[in-house]
């Protein structure tokens, strides 16, 4: 990790669960790193118990992934605030699980899925990697996929969650091919989860006895990701918990 060491991450969905670990990992790691969500307030108070050093290496900014407009002013005030981007983790996620596919009147909450787990995805890695380039950095872009994007899972009223994961799937590797056919150095992976224990999971009995991934767990496939050498790049990288049978 020591050549990231002063070099800026950006990190969506930086409120809660995996990014808020996230953040704080990366920050410690000796990285600037920015926390892009609606709710900024709760990544400032990210640095609360963090050494002053660390904390101070923290930084927030609003974004809504769903609003390309407020992924251009992020990422506007990141070329400003800090030059550009080197390392973009694409966190953000959501599931809508009150509805299924065939709830009436459930085109918004689908929508939502679709437009924060793709297509501000690729939004993101689009504004990231035109920073990357501007400056010839061979910058990393890492996507919290998940084990739904490899496979169906019979959970009920998932219902474009999944095809939203295995769009990601598709998109990383759509994406490896473009950089490789630019001749770019910027890395591209895909970390893909089992069952984590965050604000997504409905405190429900069906999900409370399954066994679970802390944010932790995903954070340290993150740097290990991040920390490979330059002519090594992690495509995949599938983590579960004990037990599972997902």
């Amino acid at each position: 990790m020591e050549r990231w060491v002063g070099k800026v991450a950006v990190v969506t969905g930086a409120s809660s669960g995996i990014g808020a670990a996230t953040v704080q990992a990366l920050a410690r790691a000796g990285l600037i790193t920015v926390g892009l969500a609606r709710r900024a307030e709760r990544i400032e108070a990210l640095r609360t118990g963090l050494p002053t050093e660390v904390g101070h290496r923290i930084h927030a900014h609003p974004c809504d992934v769903t609003d390309e407009r407020s992924i251009l002013g992020a990422f506007e005030f990141l070329a400003r605030q800090f030059g550009g981007v080197d390392v973009l983790i694409n966190n953000a996620g959501v599931a809508k699980p009150t509805v299924t596919l065939l709830t009436p009147g459930n085109t918004a909450e689908l929508r939502t899925v679709l437009d924060t787990n793709v297509l501000g995805l690729i939004l993101c890695s689009r504004e990231a990697h035109r920073s990357m380039k501007a400056r010839s950095v061979a910058g990393h872009i890492v996507n919290v996929n998940s084990i739904a994007g490899h496979k169906y899972i019979d959970v009920p009223n998932l219902n474009v969650y999944i095809a939203s994961k295995y769009a990601v799937t598709a998109i990383t590797e759509t994406l490896r091919n473009e950089l490789r056919h630019d001749s770019s150095k910027v890395k591209i992976t895909s970390i893909s989860p089992g069952i984590v224990r965050t604000e997504m999971i409905p405190d429900v009995h069906q999900f409370n006895e399954l066994p679970m991934l802390e944010p932790e767990d995903v954070v340290g496939a993150i740097l290990y990701a991040l920390g490979t050498p330059s002519h090594v790049q992690v495509h995949e990288l599938i983590i579960k918990p004990m037990g599972e049978n997902l």
